[in-house]
């Protein structure tokens, strides 16, 4: 995991608790605001996801030009 996916990770996680706290307070605000930041961490968790993967392909690429 890079820095991207777990910095992802944890604002997706901090929106849930926003959302569902919102959600038991009734406060649509609080809750619109939460949705925001679990979409926002999820975007740059797969933005993270997406890097690594074609770091690790380059690396494979290193690795078969090697040989």
């Amino acid at each position: 995991m890079n820095r991207d996916e777990i910095e992802g990770k944890a604002e997706n996680l901090k929106g849930r608790v926003k959302e569902a706290a919102g959600t038991l307070t009734g406060s649509p605000e609080l809750e619109t605001e939460g949705a925001a930041e679990r979409a926002a961490g999820e975007i740059r968790n797969q933005a993270g996801k997406a890097r690594r993967k074609v770091g690790e392909a380059i690396e494979d690429i290193g690795e078969e030009l090697k040989k």
